[in-house]
Parts: structure tokens; sequence; C-alpha cells
């Protein structure tokens, strides 16, 4: 640009260096162009409506303004002396009113992705389009680097008297207003060191943006760069009622909308400290004249609130509006310094929302000057694009207007029509009573609030079981004393026998005062003892405690110590493992003893409502507990999956699991209470795959139960067998751990769906080993989901909650609550943390009933629970929240990852936490081409570190995966010497020369992770 051209130049905005830098970053995006749309219809004057265009941006520098960059050490704005409004005019007579819409929509489109080259003034256009013989449709575009809401709403107003004016043939008389230089001026005067003393204690111990909580999957997200836009319109009692209950409160309707977004945040995300972002005017008072400039004064600043849970409405809405109030003084606050000041890292954005309160004038003409203009209609549009997943515009009028603009990759439609519905309901709730707690405003319509806790209860009683475990299995022994009830090596015990041998026990045990509610250790190797000793308890009337004899010494005695049990069953090997002062029955050495009773059947005592066993489980809360299970929490798990599986007398299980896993109860008793063959597995060959897979063939077992991560040891075994026909598999059956579904493409791939069946069901030591259940396809594996859980068994309640106890909408996140008959008792001397974790069911029409508290976390998603984690395994990195499920399941999705785990590991040097992926691979495949691959799949934060290649996962006795003996990652070496990728263009060489003359390295790669673009 020659000089003699240029008016001025001067620095940027705090507001223009953000809108450059993410216009510079997605120059085809659209963000920030800014588009009005006006319709008239009349005596229009197209040639003085035009001039009047160029008057106006004759009379305002702004609008004749560029920007430069390159080779500055900061952007400059020039100003040109003379810039000539680019027209382009189309004619559409003679077009159907719906063509015409649709061509409209494209224009639209098209226009936005246009965009502007920011180097050449102006950064504004207008398109002429004639819809009929008197009806126009204008589309003015600019860049929000000129102008912001009240500018162009100003700007707008002048362009029309002027227009006035040249219609008259009169020269336009304007009032001369002070340039857009004279605030920049103002600005470079201000003193930020007490606005970042301000904001840096405001924001302090922020240190991640606050979630949406309804963003797509990432395996979901889209390629298309689009957005998407929806408005609802509160109703005019509703709108009253907010200026009302404003006045009477003296609070602002901006306050109160945005009380009613931080409590939606809070309600989506789960958390109690939320921050978005908001726009405020920038306009200073002290400027003489500043209302009447034209300019982007606009600024985007943080808003944290802190949602309490006892306050009164009014009180924390008046705790909020006095917060805006002190925040005022600072508006001028570059948004990139705030960034700095807080918590949050740098290239991490504060927030993810944007709330826009407009409190100015809307662009549009009044009765009189649609008179003036010659005008018999007009009407005007307004549409833009920020660079946020989502900005929530609020216009105030007699009916106020809710308008979201959402990033369609992040975002879907329907969810977004819900949050709109929300916001709405929220405002309801605090006109309807501003004295109310917090906590108590309610989010859900009523209706969504009914169908959302109706949608998995059930009104139909369930007849109660009238029998016990061990009387189910004598009715199998008598049914068919002959038939084999356990397989263990070449060794087979037949129901007749095992029956016997469990009574003698039983008579046994009764004399040593084992009873109803009696607890009885139960420490054995897999072995026939093992089940029999099992039984043995249960005939007796006691419950059994499986304790697993690989345990460390340590726990051992802490479950004996806890359980307080005086009678111990186990074997002559592994008594002095034990503590001397428990009474041992030892099943192997006292056989002769035990073998002098009686082997017939004797009178329990117990019910279906007495003790069947207490597992021990570690669960989140640190200190291992132990759960209470009745023998009819156990009988209905099979009588409601009946209808489901069908299991029958011919159908082979395989004891797989430790008695010490709940995983073992279902293998059990699968087995014995329908008469068909159990096969107990020796620990050697649970830790060999391919031994199991030979017993899996050799026994023709028909159900097979799994966690998944011992699957995947199994599924490699099976692709190194020619024939796919051997195994006589009806089901397989997962359990135990999450799974995800593309885990499973290399199986379906080889036996396809039909047989055997796939199921995954969920479960919980605390609500009887299983909670819900989802018959698993190819499809579900090639579809690119997480861990799809299903629905819950016919007997069960599943709600979705909040931390105030209400259930959270569609596609949002919530706590898992289970009720129904599967609840178990509680925990074993630890009513504290029964009262704690099996809480008062707060939807229950009877009373007295229960809800068990997972921990874990799912939404609804297509009609059916999609698991999303636990509570406490969320892990934040580098300011990001990040679910580390979501990236095993990306990366599961690659075809050579057999397995995966990841990881939050902390550095032993910085203590800096860092994501780790272990990888099983099916051949050769390198770190780089899974941190590439991961790149198309999850956003950069998400992208593990280090990779970490393993032949097999550890796995603990249950058959998860053991993550404590997860290898650290190779200490002392680099991921850029690991994994060195040079500069792929211009920029980056330089940038690596710049660096390696920095550390005096002799070559410095470009990793993504390691350059991060900072500011807003």
């Amino acid at each position: 640009m020659k000089s003699d051209a240029i008016e001025e130049l001067y620095p940027l905005s705090p507001a223009q260096q953000g809108m450059l830098f993410h216009s510079l970053y997605a120059p085809e995006s659209g963000v920030y162009v800014f588009q009005v749309i006006t319709t008239l219809e009349g005596d229009v004057d197209l040639a003085a409506f035009l001039k009047a265009w160029q008057e106006i941006l004759d009379r305002h520098a702004i609008l004749r303004t560029a920007f430069v960059w390159e080779n500055l050490d900061s952007p400059l704005q020039v100003v040109c002396r003379r810039a000539t409004l680019p027209v382009t005019e189309h004619d559409w007579r003679g077009v159907s009113n719906r063509e015409q819409h649709e061509r409209m929509q494209n224009f639209l489109s098209a226009d936005r992705r246009q965009g502007f080259d920011l180097a050449k003034a102006p950064l504004m256009r207008l398109a002429s389009i004639r819809l009929g013989e008197q009806r126009y449709r204008f589309c003015w575009t600019s860049h929000h680097l000129l102008l912001d809401g009240w500018s162009t709403s100003q700007v707008f107003s002048e362009i029309f008297a002027c227009y006035q004016a040249l219609r008259r043939h009169q020269k336009p008389q304007l009032a001369r207003v002070r340039p857009y230089r004279d605030y920049i001026a103002w600005l470079l005067q201000q003193d930020l060191s007490a606005a970042e003393s301000f904001w840096r204690q405001t924001l302090a111990g922020f240190s991640a943006p606050t979630p949406l909580g309804v963003d797509r999957p990432a395996a979901d997200l889209l390629d298309a760069n689009d957005y998407g836009e929806d408005q609802l319109t509160l109703n005019a009692e509703l709108s009253a009622a907010l200026q009302q209950i404003g006045r009477q409160q003296q609070l602002t309707l901006n306050t109160m909308v945005q009380g009613a977004w931080a409590l939606l945040l809070s309600r989506y995300s789960g958390e109690r400290d939320v921050v978005f972002g908001a726009t405020v005017s920038g306009r200073p008072g002290e400027l003489p004249g500043v209302e009447a400039m034209v300019g982007p004064f606009i600024n985007t600043l943080p808003v944290r609130v802190k949602v309490p849970r006892e306050q009164p409405v009014a009180a924390w809405l008046r705790d909020l509006q006095q917060q805006q109030v002190e925040m005022r003084q600072y508006e001028y606050s570059p948004l990139v310094d705030v960034q700095g000041w807080s918590d949050v890292p740098r290239g991490v954005p504060l927030f993810e929302s944007l709330l826009v309160f407009e409190n100015y004038p809307r662009a549009g003409l009044s009765t009189a000057q649609q008179r003036s203009a010659g005008a018999k209609n007009a009407d005007v549009q307004s549409v833009e694009m920020t660079n946020y997943p989502l900005t929530v515009v609020v216009a105030p009028g007699e009916q106020v207007s809710l308008q979201m603009m959402y990033d369609r990759r992040r975002l879907e439609r329907p969810r977004v029509c819900r949050m709109l519905g929300h916001l709405e309901r929220l405002l309801e709730a605090i006109v309807a009573d501003v004295e109310q707690e917090v906590r108590q405003v309610t989010m859900l319509p009523d209706e969504e609030r009914t169908e959302l806790l109706t949608r998995w209860t059930s009104d139909e009683l369930r007849p109660c079981p009238m029998q016990c475990l061990h009387e189910l299995f004598e009715a199998r022994a008598r049914e068919n004393p002959e038939a084999v009830a356990l397989v263990l090596n070449d060794t087979r015990l037949s129901y007749g026998e095992l029956n016997e041998r469990a009574n003698q026990l039983a008579h046994h045990l009764r004399d040593l005062g084992v009873g109803p509610e009696v607890l009885v250790g139960l420490c054995c190797e897999e072995s026939f003892e093992m089940v029999i000793g099992l039984l043995g308890i249960l005939k007796a009337g006691g419950a059994y405690l499986p304790i697993d004899p690989t345990y460390p010494a340590s726990r051992l005695s802490f479950l004996l110590q806890d359980s307080r049990v005086e009678v111990v069953l186990t074997q002559q090997h592994l008594a002095e493992l034990l503590p001397a002062d428990c009474r041992l029955v030892l099943l192997d050495s006292d056989a002769d003893e035990i073998a002098k009773q009686s082997k017939t059947d004797l009178a329990s005592g117990a019910t279906p409502d007495n003790l069947a066993y207490v597992i021990y489980t570690s669960g989140s809360t640190g200190q291992p507990k132990g759960v209470l299970v009745t023998h009819a929490n156990v009988l209905r798990l099979f009588e409601v999956t009946h209808s489901s599986f069908r299991f029958k007398r011919e159908d082979c299980w395989t004891l797989f699991h430790s008695c010490a896993f709940d995983f073992s109860v279902w293998e059990l008793w699968g087995a014995l209470l329908y008469g068909g063959r159990l096969v107990i597995v020796p620990y050697w060959v649970t830790r060999s795959p391919s031994a199991f897979y030979e017993l899996l063939l050799s026994e023709r077992v028909t159900v097979l139960n799994q966690t998944p991560s011992a699957f995947r040891q199994l599924m490699a075994v099976d692709e190194t067998r020619v024939a796919r026909d051997e195994l006589a598999l009806r089901y397989i059956i997962f359990g135990g751990e999450a799974l995800e579904l593309a885990s499973l493409k290399g199986w379906f791939a080889r036996h396809g769906d039909a047989r055997p069946l796939l199921v995954n069901m969920y479960g919980i030591t605390e609500t009887t080993v299983h909670v819900t259940y989802r018959a698993l396809s190819a499809a579900d594996a090639n579809s690119g989901r997480g861990s799809a859980i299903g629905q819950p068994l016919a007997d069960l309640e599943i709600y979705l909650l909040d931390q105030e106890l209400e259930p959270v909408p569609e596609g949002v996140v919530g706590e898992m609550y289970v009720g129904g008959a599967g609840v178990a008792r509680g925990y074993l001397h630890r009513e504290e943390l029964t009262a704690e974790r099996f809480v008062v069911h707060p939807f229950s029409r009877s009373g007295g009933e229960r809800l068990y508290r997972s921990g874990d976390l799912a939404r609804y998603a297509g009609g059916e629970l999609e698991y999303a984690g636990r509570v406490d395994q969320q892990v934040k990195v580098r300011g990001f929240r990040i679910e580390l499920g979501e990236i095993e399941a990306a990366l599961d999705r690659h075809e050579a990852v057999r397995e995966v785990v990841v990881l939050a590991r902390e550095d032993e040097q910085t203590k800096d936490k860092r994501l780790v992926a272990y990888i099983v691979a099916n051949g050769e495949v390198s770190s780089s081409e899974l941190r590439e691959y991961l790149r198309g799949q999850l956003p950069e934060y998400m992208i593990p570190a280090a990779f970490v290649m393993l032949e097999a996962l550890p796995l603990t006795a249950n058959g998860k995966v053991d993550r404590r003996a997860l290898p650290a990652p190779e200490q002392g070496r680099s991921e850029l010497e690991a994994e060195y990728e040079p500069p792929r263009n211009e920029v980056e060489e330089r940038l690596a020369q710049i660096w390696s003359e920095v550390l005096k390295a002799e070559r410095v790669g470009i990793n993504d992770n390691f350059f991060e673009l900072g500011g807003d």
C-alpha cells in the first residue's frame, strides 16, 4: 500500500487482536464474519441507496481500515484515505419463492466462507438481490474487526438517514463523531497492573474450561466446518415477570440470565465452579462522546460463578451482579492477558461458551424511517459466528429472545434445542421463587423429568424366590444324580457325589455352630474342595466369605479381622497363610473326619432373605469393604435373565474367575442351578490364553464369561487357528470392566454375528453381579461408539442423577444409581458407609426402598446407556479434563492395536502429569504411526505423550487389567528425541532454526505437542 494512500496507522484493541488471530487461524471458517440481511418493498431508489452506503464508508475511518501483521512485532490497523464499497447485483425475478429461499441460503453460506482479505480495505461488501418489481433484499457483510453490535446498529441508522436525504436530493446532515483512534489512544494510557491483580484474584484456582457436557463423542466429530443456529422466544408473561422480579430485587435481566446460564453449565458439567465468557460494551464512561463512536469496542471476558447449594437465589444473584459491577472498571483488559493471569495453561481456552447480552438497539427501521425510505415493508436479520463452540445471544424486549449458535462439529441440534428449553425452564423457576435455595431451582420440564424417572421402572410385581441357592442345587441333584457337575483336569464329580460330600461338610459345620447369618471363611485354590466347601456352608445355613489365597498377607489379615469370621475352610498347604487364632477346617486333611457325617440333606434353617455370601471389593473408597448379598439377590438374577439366555443342563460353563470376584457367582450358579457342567479352570490355565483355548475346545464349553482384558488375549489365540468352527460356544458374556466395542472387530470378522452370541453385561458387586444387558453385533464393533451397556435387567431400575439427585437430560453424563431386587443389604460392619452408598430412594412410590450409588458415570444415548467412566477416574492434564476411556476407544479402532490401556502418570522429573498409552499390537506399529492416527481422531491435548509397547497387559487375579503393574515409560529419553518430526514447511523450518539456536541443539523437530499457539 502506497504511503500517500494511508490516512493513519495505530495499534489494535485487545478485542481486535483476538479476532485477528482466530480469523487468520481459520480463514475459511466464516468466524467473525457478520451479515445483516435487509428486505425492502416499495418505491426503492437503488442508486440513492447504494450511494448512501458509500457516504457512510467515507464518513467513518474505521470502515476504511485494513490490517497488517507480517514482519511486525505487533499487528497494526491501517486507515485508507479512500475505499470503495464492493457491490454485487443479482436479479432473481421470475424465480419461485422456494427457489429464492434456497438460493439465499446457499448465497449466505458461500458469502461467509468467502471471508475477507484482511490486508485490503474495506472489510465489508454489499449484495443487492432483486426478488420482484418492488422487492429487494440486501446482504451487508462485514468483519467484526470493524464493528460491534452497537456500532452496527448505529451505522445502519446513519445509512438510512443518508438514504432519506439523498432520495430528496438533499445533502445528508449527520453530526460529527469522534474517530476510533481516540479510543485506542485511551486504551494505551491504561495501567494493567490493577487489572492483573483483579483477574488473578478472580480466577485463582481455576485451571480448566468448564465442559459443555453434551459434546459429540470424539469418534463422531464431523469434518465439516459449519455452524448451526436455533432460537427460542420467551412468552410475554415470562418476559414481563423477569422484568418485574428484576425491579423488585434490583437485578438486571443480564444478571438473571447469567445466573441461569451458570446453573445450566453446572448441571450439565457436574461442577459447582463454572466459567463462561461474556461480552461487555467496552465503552469507557470517562471518554467523552464514546456512545456515538463507531468501531469494535465490545470485549469478551470470563465470568466465574460459584454455584452454591443452600444460598437463596436472590442473594446469590445479587452477589453475581456486584461481581459484574467490580469487573466493569477492568473491562478493557485484553482477554489474552487475562488468560495469562489465570491458572489455565497457555493454549487452552478459558471457556467453551460465550453469553452475549444485546443491550443495544438491533439494526432495524422504525415505521417513520420506513415511510421516509419509501418502503412499504422492511425487515432486518443478522447472521454471525464466533470462534467458540457455543454462543448464547440474549435479546431483551417485550418477548425476550434466546438464540444459540453452535459448532456442528462439536454439538448436535437436538441437544442444543434441549439446552434452550432447559435455559427457559431455569428462568421460569427463578421467577417462580427467588427465595428458594439454588439447589432447588429446577431445570427439567415436568414432562421430561417424568419420562427420565420412569424410563426404566416397572410397576410389575415379580414373585420373590421361595427357595435358597443350595435347595435348588439339591433339586438338580435329585433329578439327575449321575450327571457330571464338576470337572477338574481329568477328574469328574457327579451331582449326587457333590451333594453328598457337601452334606457331610454341612453336618460338620452345624456341629461347629454354623447357621443362618453366620459367616464362614473359604480359602481354597481352584479345586473340588472349594465348591464342596461353598455348598457345605450354605447347606449348614451359613454364608461364605471367599478369600483368595494369592492375596498378600496384609490383605488376608485385614479380611479376617474385618469380617470377624470364627471358622475358615481351607486346605492343608494353605493353613500357614492364615492367622493362628482362626478355627480352621482342613477340607483335605480333615476329609476322613468329615466323611463320618451323614450324607443326607439337612434343613438349613435359612430363607431366601438370609445372607448367602460376602465378597470384599476395593471400589474407590480405598479400604476394602464386604458386600452383603442374600440368596434372593442371586436367585432373582437368574430368573430375570432366563428369557434372554435359556440356560440348560446341556450347557458347559467354566469357573474361570476367583471366587473372591463376584463374576464367579454368575459362573458357578449358572451351571449348578440348571444342572449344567462346571469346568474348574486351574490358576495356571487362566494365565495361559493358549491353554485356556484348548480347554474350551476339549470340554466343549458353551457359556464363556470373560472380562474384556482376558478376552482380548483369547482372541489373539483364536486368530492363530486355521479352523473357525471348532468352538462349541453359545454365549460369550462380558463383565467386570468397560468393554470397548471396537476391540471385537477381529472376532466378528472371523466368526460373524450368528454364533456365539456376544453379550455385554455391566455389573456391580453391590447390586449382585449384573445390572444391564446388551447383545452385540459386528455393526456395533464398527460403529465407532464407546462402551454401550444397553438397558437394565427387568427387575432393576437405573437413574442417571446429578449432585442434587435430580435426573440428567439425554446426552448429559450423570452418576448411575441402581435400585430394585438386586440391591444388596449393604456393607459388613460399615453402617456409615452403607448409609452413604445405599441411599434412600428419592423417587420410591412405596417408601423404604434404597438406591445404590455406584460411582459409575453414563449417559442416555439412542435409547440405551453408554458407559462414561468413573467419578474418580476423570483426569486433568495440562488444564484439560480427559476421560481416559475415550483415548482407549480411539486407539482400539486402529487395526494394529490388539489391547490398550491409557494412564495419566506423573513425570518423575517434572512432576507434571502426562498421558501414557500401553499397547499390545497385532504386528509392527510405531509410536509415530499411532500418534498420527490419533491426530485424525482426537484433539491434540488427548494424544498420549508416550507409547509403551508390551507383549501382554498384566492382569489381576480377577482377570482385570492390573494398572499398578504397568511399567513407567523409559526415563531419560524425551518424546522429541524418540519421535523426531522434521519441519514440514518454510514457517516450521524457521521456527526449528530459532529453537535450535536458543537450545543450542543440533536439530529440533516440530511436534504439535511442542509448539502451542496461545491467546484469544
